[in-house]
């Protein structure tokens, strides 16, 4: 089922945090006095304070893996290794969405297809292909 259903926009708050939100979620908060408004809706990241570069947060994951065009599927023994913070290596890549390019944005799964976090295609799907097990 799908997570983005009728009418929803993206909001700034604080001037640096991306909100995701239904419009009838925003046309309630609208009560609330700004000062007192933790956040409303689903954080989707932030922008750096220095560069103003958007960095993604992992509670868009649910979102944006729904829309994901490129996907990578790991072995559960490589699993905790990627949560852990650590690049996935040949040995514990399962397979990989078709026609991958090199250094693009892809989303991790497991095998049970439950997006674990997202990163970059460090090869291609035809580089990995061709390369030995590690």
């Amino acid at each position: 089922e799908k997570l983005i259903s009728g009418r929803n926009c993206f909001r700034l708050f604080n001037n640096d945090r991306v909100y995701y939100i239904s419009e009838t979620l925003l046309n309630a908060s609208t009560m609330i006095p700004r000062e007192s408004l933790v956040h409303v809706g689903t954080c989707f990241g932030k922008f750096t304070n220095k560069s103003r570069k958007f960095r993604l947060h992992v509670t868009a994951l649910e979102y944006l893996s729904q829309y994901a065009k490129y996907k990578v599927w790991i072995k559960p023994s490589a699993e905790m290794s990627f949560l852990y913070g650590n690049h996935i290596q040949k040995s514990g890549l399962a397979r990989m969405t078709e026609d991958t390019p090199q250094y693009s944005g892809v989303i991790v799964y497991n095998m049970n297809d439950i997006a674990l976090g997202f990163g970059v295609a460090a090869q291609s799907t035809l580089h990995c292909q061709s390369l030995e097990l590690t």
